[in-house]
């Protein structure tokens, strides 16, 4: 049975949250890891609106998507992400960091991201989780 951990995105910078996220859905953080296995736990992220960015990445990083149709070429700045989609943002962070597999499917099915204070996963009783970052 997983456990499920509240992570507040403001206290931590992009990257590193996405890293700390991904150790823990793919289960590195247990002593019972496989890689074969699904053995990781949940993750909530809130105030995905107000994670840290450093430097000058808020204005010069561009993602890039794909349609697949001719022209779908689209591209957005980190900050276009932060201000529109902030949990599509950390999702895209952390699927980029799991394992190129078929596990990472069902990896970030348990990732839920919100960009304010407020989720609606009070039943799983998560816990408060400080990553050592």
């Amino acid at each position: 049975m997983a456990t499920w951990h509240v992570v507040d995105a403001s206290k931590y910078v992009l990257g590193k949250l996405g890293v700390a996220i991904a150790e823990i859905l793919m289960g590195k953080t247990k002593p019972i890891y496989t890689p074969h296995m699904q053995c990781g736990d949940g993750v909530i992220v809130i105030n995905a609106q107000r994670v840290r960015v450093t430097g000058q990445k808020r204005d010069k990083r561009t993602y890039l998507f794909y349609s697949g149709f001719p022209g779908g070429l689209k591209e957005a700045s980190l900050q276009q992400m932060l201000d529109n989609k902030p949990d599509e943002l950390i999702k895209l962070v952390v699927r980029r960091m799991l394992p190129k597999n078929r596990l990472a499917k069902h990896m970030l099915k348990r990732l839920k991201v919100y960009p304010g204070a407020d989720h609606p996963h009070r039943a799983q009783q998560p816990a408060n989780l400080d990553l050592p970052i």
